[in-house]
């Protein structure tokens, strides 16, 4: 621990057996060491507790909260009401930590007074083309000197900024992207550390894709945020389906619009990562074919929760971006 800057570092944890002691392998082996890590169990069903239990059981450092079921904003929000510091680390299970991210958050913040809320940076590990074409579909291409985009799971906030926000609604999905929305709200000055990096695997099939961004459509649509997504996707199939008419009903050469759509749709997706993954994987065939394929998913994911979220308006009705 560096006592001249002390840190909390809170984690929910839900069902993590499989990965857990990967991330405390890379907790223990951080160059700037927390103050405390509190490791919050939202009601795990499986080992995650006893593997936490027995992984630090010689680390006085760490420090296990179990409690009933928890989403992570809740597990978040438990863990720092806990925390001792001034400052709060925020990550999550399923990844694990570059040896500096943390001292790499702490140095941007000591560079930058007026700061707040430090975002640090991630990447994805692929293992095939298939992991790259779903990352491709879904995820921010590298900037280089920059961030990928802003997330909890790799940041340190003030614990007076979590106080001031009233902590993470608690909520299945898109509680992060409340919480962040509340920082900025508040004027609170975001800072960002690219060299504090995280790293996760994507989702291992197209199915775990579709239940994914089905539950984020849910939420986001229940939070009130269509516009910020679904609205744009609504309307460029709008636009096919008026081409589709058209071909239908005046010139077969309507129906020329759609592929040329889905390629220049596909195409916008892929080139920003050249510079990540190098030109031979821009121009594969089989990556611009998955590329295409896991956005289509999505995108019918997307609407598969918009209706779920419509046909349940109701039970949710307490989802809104300022609660």
């Amino acid at each position: 621990m560096n006592e001249s800057f002390p840190v909390s570092l809170v984690i929910p944890v839900f069902n993590e057996s499989d990965n857990i002691a990967d991330l405390l392998k890379t907790i223990q082996e951080q160059s700037f060491q927390p103050a405390e890590i509190i490791l919050v169990d939202g009601g795990s069903t499986d080992d995650t507790a006893q593997i936490i239990k027995e992984y630090t059981v010689n680390d006085p450092q760490f420090r296990l909260i179990q409690v009933e079921r928890a989403m992570p904003g809740e597990g978040r929000n438990i863990g720092t009401e806990h925390a001792s510091s001034a400052w709060i680390a925020y990550t999550d299970a399923g990844v694990k930590l570059d040896k500096y991210w943390l001292e790499n958050l702490v140095r941007k913040a000591n560079s930058t007074p007026g700061a707040a809320i430090i975002y640090g940076n991630y990447t994805p590990q692929v293992k095939s083309w298939f992991d790259k074409s779903l990352v491709i579909a879904y995820v921010p291409a590298a900037r280089p000197g920059n961030i990928r985009d802003k997330s909890v799971n790799t940041c340190l906030v003030k614990k007076e900024a979590w106080e001031k926000t009233g902590g993470f609604p608690n909520w299945r999905a898109v509680e992060d992207n409340a919480f962040m929305k509340k920082v900025e709200d508040l004027g609170y000055v975001p800072a960002f550390a690219p060299d504090a990096m995280l790293y996760w695997e994507p989702n291992p099939d197209l199915k775990s894709t579709y239940r994914k961004y089905k539950l984020y459509s849910a939420h986001n649509v229940w939070a009130g945020w269509q516009a910020d997504w679904h609205y744009g996707i609504a309307r460029q199939y709008a636009l096919m389906l008026v081409a589709v008419l058209l071909g239908i009903f005046h010139s077969p050469w309507w129906l020329l619009i759609i592929p040329v759509w889905l390629g220049a749709r596909t195409a916008k997706r892929i080139f920003p990562f050249r510079y990540e993954y190098g030109l031979i994987t821009v121009l594969n065939p089989f990556i611009f074919f998955g590329v295409l394929l896991t956005s289509l998913v999505i995108d019918a994911a997307t609407f598969s929760g918009w209706i779920k979220a419509w046909r349940h308006k109701e039970e949710y009705s307490k989802f809104s971006p300022g609660k």
